[in-house]
């Protein structure tokens, strides 16, 4: 074979590396979204921090953005402060990580904004901070309650069933340094498409997604249900739930 005909195939091996090293590139940053975070306290400014780190821009919304100066300082360059309103025009999806009784003031301010928007929705109700509220829950049911107040949006519910803290340290590196595997996060939603975002958001904060069903079943894992509170693999919350592994 001559020299000309080597170097011709050297050339024509090395743009096919070239291509696909670019498409590689191209599908991970096409994978990155933006996301609105709805409240920057311990649960937002936690996952959204760990979406941050997994190379996400995250707008982080409050009444009073300027109040959350120190987080988005903290986080870098992809990290934003909005208001509510704002975030959600900034969100290819959301996160509503607020008290529970703040659910029916923010269906009123934000709620058309939030139609055909995927939803992750991490509020839970309490009896003693939410009264009324807590009984319509009790009544209807945690996920068909918020599907009410937010009516149109894609809603999943996800990171509801733990406290900050241990988002916090199981979602670090990715989860990779969680002895074992990493933590499972029951997600919830009747909407395909919603709950397809959702596992790959989850996996992006470090944990594994484990789909439990439709709103109607995300009281499996409701404050005070069986599944609540697990820091555990996904099979293993499969294996407590009951679920075909």
């Amino acid at each position: 074979m001559r020299f000309d005909q080597l170097t011709r195939r050297a050339a024509l091996a090395f743009a096919v590396l070239s291509l696909a090293a670019s498409l590689t590139f191209a599908q991970d940053k096409a994978a990155k979204i933006r996301i609105g975070v709805i409240g920057g306290g311990n649960i937002g400014g936690t996952i959204g921090g760990l979406w941050v780190k997994d190379g996400h821009e995250v707008m982080f919304a409050s009444r009073h953005p300027e109040q959350l100066k120190p987080l988005v300082d903290e986080l870098g360059p992809k990290a934003k402060a909005g208001t509510p309103e704002e975030a959600i025009k900034f969100g290819d999806a959301v996160f509503l990580a607020v008290p529970y009784k703040a659910y029916p003031d923010l269906s009123k301010e934000v709620g058309p904004l939030l139609k055909g928007k995927v939803v992750l929705d991490a509020g839970n109700a309490t009896q003693k901070r939410d009264g009324e509220l807590y009984d319509e829950v009790q009544k209807n049911g945690l996920g068909i309650t918020s599907a009410k107040y937010f009516p149109g949006a894609k809603l999943v519910r996800a990171f509801s069933t733990a406290n900050y803290k241990v988002f916090a340290k199981e979602g670090a590196n990715g989860g990779k340094d969680r002895a074992g595997g990493r933590m499972a996060i029951p997600i919830a939603g009747d909407d395909p498409e919603a709950l397809k975002v959702a596992e790959g958001l989850v996996r992006d904060a470090g944990f594994d997604p484990v789909v439990i069903g439709g709103l109607k079943d995300a009281d499996k894992v409701a404050i005070g249900a069986p599944g609540f509170g697990h820091n555990v693999t996904a099979p293993e919350l499969r294996e407590k739930l009951g679920m075909a592994k």
